[in-house]
């Protein structure tokens, strides 16, 4: 792969206006840089791929929700879902904790920082290093995931009539926050879907190898917000189909939430027509045992669209995924 002159585009909301912001004017091209800003992760010669992530109690997680180890582990879980989705596999993180001090916040400290190395370590990676400071308030720590990928899936390969395909369920991690807002009880289901997320790293290599995935993503901040990062990069319109969406079966998930949510970190990926007649998606399932539903398609055109339930002409989206500035969500903790 040749090195790239520009970042891939990415799609609307005001936190990638920021970075948009940030990266004006910057320099972008170098023999060692293949893929720059603007996918999951960056992708340095010949195959070393590199992406970094913040998770800030009260921002990220909430230690009334969930346990410091899990705090740490779900911050690993997320960080390393990047790679997944540039196909990468695992080498290992460095992990930077910040947490208070003090008699009451050291256990929970401690806890958090086993929770990082155990689900590393779990994952099949190394914990390569780090770095450990006092924080005024609150855990955070800064993950940055590091791996290989000799065939780096990108978000900008799509084509028209490409076939959108997702892994799992979606909605379960954004139900479980909307429970827990309202002083709910959450169903183990849910609260696992939130607390456990699993990157979907051998999945995203099965695709690029087996089914011939073209461009893909893992979803973060919600479907529709997503796939308008794809939509973006490859200058094409996505086309949802609100009917096919694969909601977590549980009667709490709505359909805003599949759609909306965030945090489900499933992989999004564009596929050459006939998945489904071919046995390209019945080989994932019986080899992972896990869905892959098709839940829209690729064609000319700009952004985002949804086919509401029942059918229908496709209706533009004018809402993404979560975007950590929005006024609205600001208050969401």
């Amino acid at each position: 792969m040749e090195a790239r002159a520009r970042s891939t585009p990415l799609g609307p909301g005001g936190e990638f206006d920021r970075i948009r912001e940030v990266l004006r004017g910057a320099r972008s091209h170098s023999s060692q840089v293949l893929v720059p800003v603007g996918d999951d992760a960056t992708v340095l010669a010949p195959d070393l791929v590199l992406s970094t992530d913040l998770a800030l109690e009260g921002v990220h997680f909430r230690l009334d929700w969930i346990e410091p180890d899990e705090a740490g582990a779900r911050a690993v879980g997320a960080a390393v879902s990047d790679l997944a989705a540039m196909g990468a596999e695992l080498v290992g993180v460095l992990a930077s904790v910040a947490a208070p001090a003090g008699e009451v916040w050291a256990p929970r400290a401690a806890a958090f920082m086993a929770g990082i190395r155990d689900r590393v370590e779990g994952l099949g990676g190394l914990l390569l290093g780090g770095d450990l400071t006092r924080s005024p308030s609150g855990l955070l720590v800064d993950v940055v995931a590091v791996g290989r990928a000799e065939r780096p899936l990108l978000r900008s390969g799509a084509g028209p009539g490409d076939e959108l395909w997702v892994t799992g369920h979606l909605g379960g991690a954004a139900a479980a926050v909307r429970l827990w807002q309202e002083g709910a009880p959450v169903p183990c289901s849910l609260r696992g879907r939130y607390a456990h997320p699993e990157p979907r790293l051998a999945q995203a290599r099965w695709l690029v190898a087996h089914a011939g995935a073209r461009a893909g993503l893992d979803l973060s901040d919600g479907l529709a917000g997503d796939a308008g990062h794809m939509a973006a990069a490859s200058g094409l319109q996505v086309i949802l189909e609100a009917d096919t969406l694969p909601r977590e079966p549980h009667p709490e998930v709505t359909l805003e939430e599949a759609l909306h949510g965030g945090d489900d970190f499933e992989l999004l990926v564009a596929l050459s027509p006939g998945a489904e007649s071919d046995g390209r998606a019945a080989a994932f399932r019986e080899r992972f045992n896990l869905p892959l539903t098709r839940v829209g398609i690729l064609r000319a055109g700009r952004g985002v669209a949804l086919v509401a339930p029942g059918g229908g002409e496709p209706v533009a989206l004018t809402r993404g995924g979560w975007d950590h500035f929005s006024r609205i969500q600001e208050d969401m903790f």
